[in-house]
């Protein structure tokens, strides 16, 4: 039961952090959406900073479980089409998977107050994809499925305007199924420039 009200607190947490950003949020507020007293919240955690970091724990684990990171690396396709499909499963998660979403709008507010959230941020929309790219080119090329090219620099080409589609899906929920073409479509005319010759 204590575990269940704990993840409830971290759930309303990331909801009205995402919404109202960490000083906007308050723990009577978030205590009365859950049908608490501040003392309730307060037995599961000190402080609100301390709900904070537990919110940052968990989106990390979240985050590595379902989308990937440096201990859970994608598998590396077996053809040029398999990049397609796999960069299109990567992106229909994270545009569609609300708790992604939420995390993505707390790190983009947050990034300018917190350490842990600029680092956080940082990680996943730069470095923690080229790092995952250049493990996936790099096996790529091995297959000779690709040009051989610096790796790294590919993997920054191709993440890099994927990345700015998914922020264009949070910021224009609108444009969420012409952004995902655009990412298929950019990923096509990826394969077609650097794609090894049959």
């Amino acid at each position: 039961m204590a575990n269940d009200t704990k993840e409830r607190i971290l759930a309303a947490a990331l909801e009205m952090f995402s919404q109202n950003g960490y000083a906007g949020t308050n723990i009577r507020e978030l205590s009365a959406s859950l049908g608490l007293v501040k003392s309730g919240v307060y037995k599961h955690y000190e402080s609100k900073e301390a709900i904070w970091n537990a919110l940052l724990d968990q989106m990390i684990a979240y985050y590595g479980e379902h989308f990937g990171s440096a201990e859970h690396l994608p598998p590396v396709p077996d053809s040029p089409e398999g990049l397609v499909d796999m960069t299109m499963r990567m992106v229909n998660f994270t545009v569609r998977d609300e708790r992604i979403i939420m995390t993505r709008k707390v790190l983009t507010l947050e990034q300018y107050r917190d350490v842990r959230a600029r680092e956080l941020a940082t990680k996943h929309f730069l470095t923690g994809l080229t790092d995952m790219f250049t493990h996936v080119f790099t096996g790529m090329m091995d297959k000779g499925l690709l040009h051989r090219d610096d790796p790294k620099m590919l993997a920054f080409a191709y993440t890099a305007p994927i990345s700015a589609l998914i922020h264009l899906c949070d910021r224009e929920p609108e444009k969420t199924e012409e952004a995902i073409r655009q990412v298929e479509a950019f990923s096509h005319h990826f394969i077609q420039t650097y794609g090894a010759d049959d």
